[in-house]
């Protein structure tokens, strides 16, 4: 890694690895809150789910 930066630093492209070090982390960000939402969708899924099914057993009641 280091040697990459060296490349980049002695060709004078220090823009370039700073448009590159954000670009990746703004797709790390996207892909962990992507992640995140998946997760909170399937957790409230279930929930509903437990929930009609906790109505059907005791809704007539």
């Amino acid at each position: 890694m280091p040697d990459i930066v060296q490349t980049f630093i002695a060709r004078g492209d220090l823009a370039h690895l700073a448009l590159l070090l954000w670009a990746l982390s703004a797709s790390g960000l996207a892909w962990f809150a992507l992640r995140e939402l998946t997760a909170a969708s399937r957790r409230f899924d279930d929930f509903v789910r437990e929930l009609a099914r906790f109505n059907e057993h005791f809704g007539g009641r």
